[in-house]
């Protein structure tokens, strides 16, 4: 479940328009988010508080770069996790700058199901070289240029949009690299919406992501987010209509935004 969250927390901002690529030089000032930045969400699994996720970016060094360290975690709570304890931590390292990802981290324990894997991103080589812990095997996968890995992408794509150019349709594909695949993120621009949240109501930009239905998803339109329209381009609401019920992801708490928080109207 915490993988579904962080999953759409990473493609929500890739509806807004975008050119993949990277920064240029220097453009470390222009960036949506900063040291400090830090996000909480409240999962609700149908009528029940399923858990909480949580994203915090920190300055760091990794193999001598500056890097930003941007940890995502989260765990079950309530009677979920009586039943199927989650227990999930991601990480990513990503160039100050560029906002290129050098390292991704995943170790889980979902319902007893654990994983542990490092990936090492080599853009310049055109690889990742994926270190699977647990099973102690290593391999090396040929990826896309500006490949992102699930965290890495969602500050990536605050930089690189234009919420200016946005037309209502309008369709977007961004290459993601998880676990040893390769695969794209395709989706749909739907308009602005108001967005009544905790904090206020808040102004909105709404994207339908497409995913693959099935064992997860009810369907290829289950997905819909709100992402607010100011400056942070920060990931308001979730929802997913799964093949058995539904989840709702809220923005719980922040702090350390860059920017104002732009709140239409109290509650």
């Amino acid at each position: 479940m915490k993988k579904i969250i962080f999953l759409m927390i990473a493609v929500f901002v890739t509806t807004t328009a975008f050119t993949p690529g990277t920064l240029s030089t220097g453009a470390a000032e222009q960036l949506a988010f900063e040291d400090g930045e830090w996000f909480k969400f409240r999962i609700h699994y149908g009528v029940f508080n399923a858990s909480y996720a949580e994203l915090q970016v920190n300055k760091a060094r990794l193999k001598g770069k500056p890097v930003y360290h941007i940890k995502g975690k989260g765990k079950s709570t309530g009677l979920l996790h009586l039943f199927f304890k989650v227990d999930d931590n991601y990480e990513t390292y990503i160039d100050r700058e560029t906002v290129k990802p050098y390292r991704f981290i995943r170790e889980i324990d979902e319902g007893g199901h654990t994983k542990h894997i490092q990936i090492d991103f080599d853009h310049e080589a055109g690889t990742a070289l994926v270190n699977d812990k647990k099973n102690k095997e290593k391999t090396v996968v040929k990826i896309e240029p500006s490949t992102q890995d699930m965290i890495s992408a969602f500050y990536h794509l605050r930089n690189m949009v234009d919420i200016e150019t946005l037309q209502l349709g309008d369709e977007f594909t961004l290459p993601m690299f998880f676990d040893k695949e390769n695969f794209e993120f395709k989706l749909k621009y739907l308009g602005e919406e108001v967005v009544k949240t905790k904090f206020g109501k808040v102004a909105s930009l709404k994207f339908r992501p497409y995913v693959q239905s099935g064992r997860v998803f009810k369907e290829e339109e289950s997905l819909t987010v709100w992402i607010s329209k100011d400056a942070n381009k920060i990931p308001l609401r979730i929802n997913a209509k799964l093949a058995v019920g539904s989840l709702t992801a809220d923005l719980e708490s922040f702090k350390g935004l860059k920017h104002s928080f732009q709140i239409i109207a109290d509650n």
